[in-house]
């Protein structure tokens, strides 16, 4: 053997040889095998020439074969040969993912257990173009790193069919890069399974599967108008909602247990914090290292999609919380995957989120953007789930948000606009969008123009957007003592100026209940007593007030405490009063939201909205209408913000007859003081507000009531 050779197969032992599978496997009538460690080996049981000290072997041999290792314990292992198998993935794939159009890209990439020529093994496939050589490394080769370098594909591709590897190892890709000799083990991006946090290694797992008995739900949602249909949402961090003998539910307790509460309180929908594999819980789950695999904190996929059929067989929709719009710099996951600055851009003043610690895709990167999208479709399709929170879209947005001048690039026009990511926005949202009945939500907080409108009238096409607006305006009223309420009327009213610009949700989310900004109930000015009617007008104003509804966990009992990650919802408190009537309240106002179209058919038009009076400014009182399509079908709100009942007080309404007294948040079994109207009102002929007829109503203190007109017989 000359030099040349010798050190041809010092670079395979070492990992750095760029074309493996020219030396390994079987080549002119030699077969070469790499077996580290091994004291032998034999090719259909003729024994091999060892050519390296660190376990290369070969021999002559023509026709099919198996390999058997033998070790210096005594132990065997007989396989069929990796670098016998010929390319697996299709050429079309590799070029529809270089195009930016792999949409599905999960069945291409990652970890898929399937019989080639009839052998059972493992296909590994990933992206690393900066890589000089990528191996795959797991439990079942006692993580030597150097033993199955992969054969590149165009496009930086790496792939290699691994035999006899089955389901269920733990592994992660050996990456040394082009760059620097920069090595590190990352775990898969596609996988479909991650290791029990803090361990971090993928785990081989079939494309998750399952006999989904939500076909009833599916058919109503694909036939359903999601802007005409009503949606509560309960915001819910699964780790820290309820925990037995200091353990977190599973996923199949949860499909219990949480389903039946939310199915009690009256929601229509669960929306989940993150529960895309994460490191550290502490972060909502927000900063993601496993975009294919739902925590394994939890249960396996399987058991995720058992939650969510479960969700579904009760009628309560699945919300996801989705992070395309940064990761975490933990070695394993993205973050200079192959040496280079391959998911991030390489310059930070575009690449880093600073305030967060992490990094931001490259949005104008073809294989980033096919990455993103499939993860969407991956979600909507293959796990049923109903839509997806998009967190973040103004970091998304603008190329200076969170940056003081000189720390960001302008785009190519000079402006803040980072136009690669709105362009991928309205790539993620028309991809979605062909998802039957599938819904996406905008957590956006800037005034950034049609965000909700269709890509086709250049707007991003999310279906509806979180109004942060008037969250941030609601609070800043309640916050107030009622004296001073007066003086700030226009936080109540100025959102109905906007509330039909887009397709809104009110949130009352989880980023409001951390960071010393208090929970619901704490952010509310008095004494226990005014603390609590405060929370129920809130609520109730909320409910008649166009849009959407979210409301994260622990707010409907009135917690007391800022959300704790370690901790659970204080579940004690419902033996107080106070506490169980405010959730009765929450179930009260979801059943008439579910129940009166007048709340939820035309959310996003004036049609849907009127003022009656909101000039009363002294009296902090304001009163107006909601309707529905059927324009008899309508609901009257009066809402009292202040301590002071209000009696004979005139509301201006459309038409005589009786109307019914459909709710008083002021009553004993919400925790009130049974202040009210007797359950009804007969309407005067005496003209109020601009209108023919008239209520004279009792408001009860730091109270909403709300009338329906009596149907004529």
């Amino acid at each position: 053997m000359d030099p040349m050779d010798q050190a041809t197969l010092d670079a395979i032992v070492g990992g750095y040889h760029p074309d493996p599978f020219a030396i390994l496997g079987p080549h002119d009538g030699t077969v070469r095998a790499f077996f580290p460690g091994a004291s032998a080996a034999y090719i259909a049981d003729k024994p091999m020439r060892r050519t390296h000290a660190a376990g290369i072997f070969e021999a002559p041999h023509q026709g099919p074969y198996s390999l058997t290792a033998q070790y210096p314990d005594g132990a065997t292992h007989t396989t069929a040969d990796p670098y016998a198998f010929g390319p697996v993935l299709s050429e079309f794939d590799l070029h529809l993912h270089t195009e930016g159009r792999l949409f599905r890209a999960w069945e291409t990439f990652g970890a898929h257990p399937q019989t080639i020529d009839g052998v059972k093994g493992v296909h590994f496939s990933v992206w690393a173009p900066g890589a000089l050589t990528v191996a795959v490394t797991g439990d079942f080769n006692h993580w030597h790193h150097t033993q199955f370098p992969m054969r590149w594909r165009d496009g930086g591709v790496w792939e290699i069919f691994l035999p006899g590897v089955k389901a269920g190892a733990a592994y992660k890709y050996k990456i040394k890069s082009k760059v620097d000799n920069y090595e590190v083990l990352k775990a898969d991006p596609y996988a479909f399974r991650a290791e029990l946090p803090p361990s971090t290694a993928s785990v081989i797992h079939d494309c998750p599967a399952f006999e989904w008995r939500d076909e009833k739900w599916m058919a109503g949602r694909a036939a359903a108008n999601a802007l005409e249909s009503p949606m509560s949402v309960y915001e819910v961090h699964l780790e820290s909602w309820m925990k037995h003998d200091g353990e977190p539910l599973s996923y199949r307790e949860l499909a219990r247990t949480l389903v039946e509460y939310v199915k009690r309180l009256n929601y229509t929908h669960i929306e989940l914090m993150p529960i895309l594999e994460h490191p550290y819980a502490g972060s909502w789950g927000y900063q993601v290292t496993g975009f294919f695999a739902p925590t394994s904190r939890f249960g396996s996929p399987e058991d995720f999609m058992f939650f969510v059929d479960g969700c579904h067989q009760a009628g309560i929709g699945v919300l996801l919380d989705w992070v395309p719009g940064h990761f975490p710099k933990d070695e394993h996951g993205l973050a200079y995957f192959d040496g280079t600055a391959l998911y991030e851009h390489a310059d930070s003043r575009i690449g880093e989120h600073k305030g967060w610690g992490t990094n931001v895709f490259n949005y104008g990167r073809n294989e980033v953007r096919s990455f993103l999208i499939s993860n969407a479709i991956y979600w909507l399709e293959k796990f049923h789930i109903d839509g997806l929170r998009v967190d973040a879209v103004a970091s998304m947005l603008f190329l200076d948000y969170c940056r003081e001048p000189g720390e960001w690039l302008p785009n190519q026009y000079g402006g803040r606009e980072n136009l690669e990511a709105i362009e991928f926005l309205k790539q993620f949202n028309i991809e979605a969008h062909k998802v039957p009945g599938a819904v996406t939500i905008a957590e956006e907080s800037t005034s950034f123009g049609n965000v909700t409108r269709p890509v086709y009238l250049n707007g991003l096409g999310f279906t509806m957007k979180w109004n942060m607006g008037w969250m941030h305006d609601m609070f800043n009223y309640f916050k107030l003592d009622p004296v001073f309420r007066r003086f700030n009327h226009n936080y109540i009213t100025f959102s109905l100026l906007y509330a039909f610009s887009e397709n809104f949700l009110l949130p009352v989310s989880h980023d409001e209940v951390v960071h010393g900004k208090s929970a619901l109930v704490g952010k509310m000015p008095g004494d226990e007593w005014q603390r609590f009617a405060n929370v129920r007008a809130f609520m109730a104003y909320m409910y008649g007030h166009p849009g959407k509804k979210l409301l994260f966990m622990g707010q409907e009992i009135g917690q007391y405490e800022e959300w704790d990650w370690q901790g659970q919802i204080r579940w004690e408190l419902l033996q107080y009063e106070f506490h169980r009537k405010l959730q009765h309240l929450i179930a009260e106002l979801n059943r008439i939201y579910k129940t009166e179209p007048a709340l939820y058919e035309i959310d996003n038009s004036f049609q849907g909205f009127e003022w009656i009076d909101f000039h009363d400014i002294d009296s902090s009182v304001i009163s107006f209408l909601r309707r529905a399509k059927d324009p008899e079908d309508f609901l009257v709100f009066a809402c009292n913000f202040t301590p002071m009942p209000r009696h004979n007080y005139k509301v201006g309404v459309p038409r005589d007859g009786n109307y019914i007294e459909l709710l008083n948040t002021d009553a004993a079994d919400f925790g009130g003081s049974n202040l009210g109207n007797f359950g009804w009102r007969n309407a005067d002929e005496t003209p109020a507000h601009g209108r023919p007829f008239s209520l004279t109503l009792t408001l009860p203190p730091l109270a909403v009531v709300v009338f329906k007109p009596q149907a004529d017989e």
